[in-house]
């Protein structure tokens, strides 16, 4: 059982709904304004990109923390809160908790990019860095936890994160004026792609992962938890490396989601260069990943297409390189 400030309270004892969904994104919609919902070609199509990118910590993860702090108790506030991130959710949670007065430390991995962790720092949030591969992040995260108390803020697998990122379903759909037929998500843990089946009940859903690391595609297909392979792939997705979902969102997505995809770096690389010169954004890889598979057909777009631009926290060096290599 994750552990809580209040000894004995587990967030797998509660399921997320759609009314939580909708909470979540009245409760977003009071703070941030929404993020834009752009028209793109593809393949001749019109459709459109859903820019998370633009959010004040530069992605979609602010909506799942920021629900999830939100609703923690006064005594829960008090103990602070730990999180285990790639740097998103971290900049996520610690932008939820200095709005919020709540104290944070966030498990990163020491090669998480460098402006991940320099924009965490500046938040306010405590790093603590983990070795990847060797070191158990949740393993850190949940001995922080034993030794100053705390909840944890999980990055997928909590039922009000997934709530929260379902939030933007409900924005797409007023931005729209009706249902979409599809979203295409980039999906690391399937915490945002679990919140869109919840928030677009009437919507497909098209989780993108990097190959090699489709532990969500994976574990839909055989209808259990799969982990990651010793030897998985390089891949510049950093934000997309879970070792393994969790059943609650497997078992949001079963029967739901359609068959998972996955996006090889160099397809990554072109979304990226797409979005700049087409869309004039920054995109980081992970953040990329829809987009790339609807440029590489690999999922069908039509006029009430929405593709989720997840994250534009990119490394200035590794952006510009593959800017250039266009």
């Amino acid at each position: 059982m994750w552990l809580l400030g209040e000894v004995g309270v587990g967030v797998n004892e509660r399921t997320p709904t759609r009314e939580g969904v909708i909470a979540a994104a009245e409760s977003v919609a009071s703070i941030l304004p929404p993020t834009p919902l752009l028209p793109v070609t593809i393949g001749g199509v019109r459709a459109f990109v859903k820019a998370e990118t633009l959010q004040p910590i530069g992605s979609f993860k602010i909506r799942g923390a920021w629900w999830r702090l939100s609703n923690l108790s006064p005594t829960e506030r008090a103990g602070g809160v730990v999180a285990v991130s790639s740097g998103n959710h971290a900049q996520g949670v610690a932008w939820s908790a200095r709005r919020l007065g709540i104290r944070a430390a966030i498990v990163m991995p020491h090669d998480a990019p460098k402006v991940k962790l320099a924009n965490t720092k500046a938040l306010g949030a405590e790093v603590v860095l983990y070795q990847r591969p060797g070191e158990d992040r949740d393993a850190v995260a949940a001995k922080l936890i034993a030794e100053r108390g705390g909840t944890l803020v999980h990055a997928f697998g909590d039922p009000w994160v997934i709530e929260g990122q379902g939030s933007a379903a409900i924005e797409i759909a007023a931005q729209l004026g009706r249902a979409p037929s599809r979203i295409i998500a980039c999906c690391g843990g399937g915490g945002l792609t679990a919140g869109l089946a919840l928030g677009a009940p009437d919507s497909a859903v098209h989780p993108v992962e990097p190959v090699g690391w489709d532990m969500v595609g994976q574990a839909m297909a055989k209808g259990e938890l799969v982990h990651a392979a010793p030897d998985a792939p390089k891949t510049i997705c950093d934000a997309l490396q879970p070792n393994v979902t969790k059943a609650l969102n497997l078992g949001l997505l079963r029967g739901r989601a359609e068959p998972g995809v996955t996006v090889t770096d160099d397809e990554v690389r072109a979304a990226q260069r797409f979005a700049f010169a087409e869309l004039r954004l920054v995109v980081e890889p992970g953040g990329a990943a829809a987009l790339a598979a609807a440029l590489a057909g690999k999922v069908p777009v039509d006029e009430d297409s929405v593709i989720m631009l997840t994250g534009g926290n990119a490394d200035p060096a590794a952006y510009a390189a593959t800017i250039a290599g266009g």
